[in-house]
């Protein structure tokens, strides 16, 4: 996204909705500690149903935990890179309206 493109108006109003978002998720279950616990629950389910597809030989039950934990640990691997990208841009917005109020204080002091 090319942000001298962009008006002030722009920028402070994405700002503004990327830190909302950044505030709304910064308590979800994804986040810390709890986030963390979630991915190795789901690397725990794949790695029982595979221990269960060598023990047992190949039965449609043993597929669960291995879906289920994949669809886990996909969702949080999603959701962690979805915030790292937003708090990059949310980053790169601040500094781009940092730079313009430094320009237009410049400017005035002139």
């Amino acid at each position: 996204m090319n942000f001298k493109e962009m008006t002030d108006e722009e920028l402070i109003s994405a700002r503004d909705e990327v830190d909302a978002w950044c505030a709304k998720h910064a308590q979800s279950i994804w986040s810390g500690r709890k986030g963390y616990a979630v991915g190795l629950l789901g690397v725990f389910g794949v790695s029982t149903g595979i221990v269960f597809l060598m023990f047992d030989g190949f039965e449609p039950v043993s597929l669960v935990p291995i879906l289920l934990g994949g669809v886990v640990c996909l969702m949080w691997y999603k959701v962690k890179q979805q915030h790292k990208n937003n708090s990059n841009f949310l980053e790169e917005v601040k500094k781009e309206i940092a730079r313009r109020t430094k320009k237009t204080e410049k400017a005035t002091k002139k």
